[in-house]
């Protein structure tokens, strides 16, 4: 549709005098671009989904990073170089528009090149910079909520409900997304994850017959399906509060929590830890003689639940006005970060920062299902839900 010959020359509005391919000059260009093309092969698919040649896309991209690489001030943000780029590139939206690429689609892609290029021009190519990314899609096809969980800095492991009700499985391994690998089973909920050493996964889902189920890799392959029985109305959520212990926690009959724990060498019996559940709970461990439990409550407000090491709470109420389950992560001893989908199918976030809960913060997206949140490391969250195209989606934050 568009040549090279059409598209070359309107790089002269743009600086001060006329580029072509061979005058840039910027060190981090060619580094920039490998990263894209080795890491980033989603923003590649989703354009060449829309009908667009990669070769073509490729092209665009190294157009966006040098636009971004010649900008003056090094603490831009994401945004506004690409509100920038689209008053001075107007002609770049036709372009799409010729080729049929929807308008949120090409913002979500050229938005997220020119955070990756951020990060690797402003921070010495490719250290980690400050601040919420853009949503990535990492493809699949989910029909359910996704699970997370980390073993290593790095590391996540990203789990869903796949369209054959099995459950299926990603994972980053610090360099690249792996393949999604089916790991059987029928499950009639979502999934819930989580890791207590290296190299361990426990993850629970509730079977065709509503009780619980749990499936683990110990290094070196998946076990079978165990059953652990009890009667669940939601999915479940686990935390680990020290190396081969977890709490189980699901809605029972009467919408009430329940809990079953593994103490490292049994699993005791379920217990009733009461109130009035409208959604999934969430949990987390911070530390040894700490579980925090979120869910949403009645009022579709949220909803918190925790133990100190001797005795838990009682519930209190957190407010905002939820329209899922809520997830949950902890950066740090005495912090914790609390997402839910809140009004429009946006990303909500509400923050403990160890002395109050900070007022409810938006940040975007559009989510059709719960989220799933993992942190791991002081600096960094990794939230992931199911989007619109009941793929998986994913931002991350990072200091």
């Amino acid at each position: 549709m568009f040549g090279y010959p059409y598209f070359v020359p309107l790089y002269v509005p743009m600086y001060d005098g006329p580029l072509v391919m061979e005058d840039i000059r910027q060190p981090n260009t060619q580094q920039i671009m490998q990263t894209l093309r080795s890491q980033h092969n989603n923003l590649y698919s989703q354009l060449e989904q829309a009908g667009m040649n990669r070769q073509f896309v490729d092209y665009i991209f190294f157009f966006v990073v040098n636009y971004t690489l010649n900008q003056a001030d090094p603490d831009i943000s994401a945004g506004q170089v690409y509100n920038r780029f689209r008053q001075e590139v107007p002609w770049m939206q036709q372009i799409f528009r010729q080729f049929g690429v929807p308008q949120n689609l090409a913002n979500r892609v050229l938005l997220r090149v020119i955070e990756i290029t951020l990060d690797a021009g402003n921070n010495g190519g490719g250290q980690p910079g400050q601040g919420w990314s853009g949503w990535e899609n990492l493809g699949g096809r989910l029909t359910s909520a996704p699970a997370v969980s980390s073993w290593q800095q790095n590391r996540l492991d990203v789990f869903g409900r796949g369209t054959d009700d099995a459950l299926y499985h990603k994972w980053w391994n610090g360099q690249r997304w792996s393949d999604w690998e089916t790991l059987g089973g029928i499950l009639t909920s979502a999934p819930a994850a989580v890791s207590w050493g290296p190299n361990r996964i426990d993850v629970f889902v509730r079977g065709t017959d509503n009780t619980l189920y749990h499936k683990w890799w110990d290094g070196i392959s998946w076990s079978n399906w165990e059953n652990l029985g009890g009667t669940l109305t939601s999915a479940p959520a686990v935390s680990s509060r020290r190396s081969n212990q977890l709490d189980v926690f699901v809605r029972g009959s009467g919408n009430r929590l329940y809990k079953r724990t593994w103490n490292g060498s049994r699993w005791e019996n379920w217990e009733d830890l009461g109130g009035s559940l409208n959604s999934d709970p969430a949990a987390v461990s911070w530390g040894p003689n700490r579980i925090d439990v979120f869910a949403r409550g009645q009022n579709q407000q949220l909803i918190h639940k925790w133990w100190n090491g001797s005795s838990w709470s009682n519930w209190e109420n957190l407010g905002g006005t939820l329209t899922s389950a809520p997830a949950v992560s902890s950066r740090r001893s005495n912090q914790l970060d609390v997402f839910v989908r809140g009004s429009g199918n946006r990303l909500y976030k509400r923050t403990w920062n160890g002395s109050r809960w900070q007022n409810w913060e938006d940040l975007g997206g559009t989510l059709i299902s719960a989220p799933a949140a993992v942190s791991w490391g002081p600096n960094r969250i990794d939230v992931f839900a199911r989007g619109q195209n009941q793929n998986l989606i994913h931002t991350y934050f990072r200091q």
